[in-house]
């Protein structure tokens, strides 16, 4: 019985409502933020020491109390994010060095996990932490089976907002329909 598990995503557009877009464009800039201090501090330590700093995001919440006011699961995601950056350079120097993220020409957006039903999908409206209910399209029903694992909420460069709804799909593979043996007729050679 070999199960295999494969990742699905949904894009959705959302309309958040002009308070949400504020804490929306504070959690987009956060993370920017954040991003751009660790990898400074790492790059720091690494001329200073050779040595790879262990920074987290709770490291910079003293410094920087504006960090407390976002989702903290999108503050964790940039730690995430940085550290693959820095992992895959050293693996293979040629993809480069991670660099800074720049205000104008990145892209705005974040990504945040499902931790004790923090995230809830309704039809047409979805929940996110420190969001509350923001009205979504939701254009296509979503398997039960399915299970929520994060979202990444982005915004485009003309202003609309969009939810990528990332699902894990689980599959049996090379597995016999179960068969029911109680009502089947069998004969028997001997």
């Amino acid at each position: 019985m070999e199960k295999t598990t494969h990742n699905i995503a949904y894009r959705f557009r959302i309309y958040p409502n002009r308070e949400q877009e504020v804490l929306l464009e504070k959690t987009f800039g956060c993370c920017r933020f954040l991003y751009n201090q660790m990898l400074n501090d790492k790059i720091r330590e690494y001329e200073a020491s050779k040595k790879m700093l262990r920074n987290t995001p709770a490291m910079y919440k003293k410094a920087y109390p504006f960090l407390k006011e976002v989702d903290s699961l999108a503050l964790a995601n940039v730690q995430l994010h940085l550290e693959k950056a820095y992992k895959n350079f050293f693996r293979d120097p040629k993809i480069g060095f991670p660099k800074f993220k720049s205000k104008h020409k990145s892209r705005k957006s974040y990504t945040t996990n499902v931790v004790n039903g923090n995230i809830q999908v309704e039809d047409h409206r979805i929940k996110l932490p420190k969001l509350k209910w923001i009205r979504m399209k939701k254009h296509r029903d979503i398997p039960v089976e399915y299970c929520l694992k994060s979202v990444t909420i982005s915004m485009e460069p003309s202003g609309k907002y969009y939810a990528s709804l990332l699902y894990e799909k689980t599959d049996c593979e090379n597995q016999a329909e179960e068969f029911d043996y109680e009502d089947a007729k069998i004969l028997g050679i001997d």
